[in-house]
């Protein structure tokens, strides 16, 4: 690779390091293509980015993002997945797709700026993702107006039941 192409390479990934909301590092060892494919469509469903790249240049490209928290890890056969948007979106992918597998280990993560070992990474993929954060929010905000909705509509059905009582009495003498 030309000096050229690597000045270029090494902008562009500072410049996504520099977006990079949650970033987990994976060692991937004797890993199959079928099974890296799988993953990177299932990353790219989550809309998060898989990517393997020179640890040299992933080291330069960290220096002032909050990647450099793991750039120390950028060492021998790793990948990167990274999100831009949900924090939690590429540690629920990842740790759903590699449960019972030997060959991919999660090594280190960034996750709003912080170092999160492996350990880390596990109970993050358990948190709710954004989208059910969204949908929890919208149930809670939801809650109140129903409940406004059934007190205004309460008096006015029990006036009627009252009513309806007093009819059916006087029909029945």
């Amino acid at each position: 690779m030309l000096k050229s192409e690597k000045e270029e390479m090494i902008k562009d990934l500072h410049e996504k390091f520099a977006r990079t909301k949650t970033a987990v590092l994976v060692e991937s060892s004797k890993v199959n293509v079928e099974t890296v494919t799988r993953l990177r469509r299932k990353f790219r469903e989550g809309q998060v980015e898989y990517k393997v790249i020179k640890n040299t240049l992933a080291r330069r490209a960290a220096q002032g993002t909050t990647v450099s928290a793991i750039s120390d890890d950028f060492t021998g056969p790793v990948a990167l997945c990274i999100s831009y948007d949900d924090e939690v979106a590429p540690a629920k992918i990842l740790m759903d797709f590699i449960k019972d597998m030997e060959t991919i280990k999660v090594r280190s993560a960034v996750v709003a700026g912080n170092r999160v070992d492996a350990n880390g990474v596990k109970a993050l993929a358990k948190l709710p993702g954004l989208n059910e954060l969204r949908g929890m929010l919208l149930g809670m905000l939801n809650q109140p107006a129903g409940k406004l909705v059934r007190t205004i509509a309460a008096p006015g059905s029990q006036l009627a039941r009252v009513i309806q009582a007093h009819a059916d009495k006087a029909q029945g003498q």
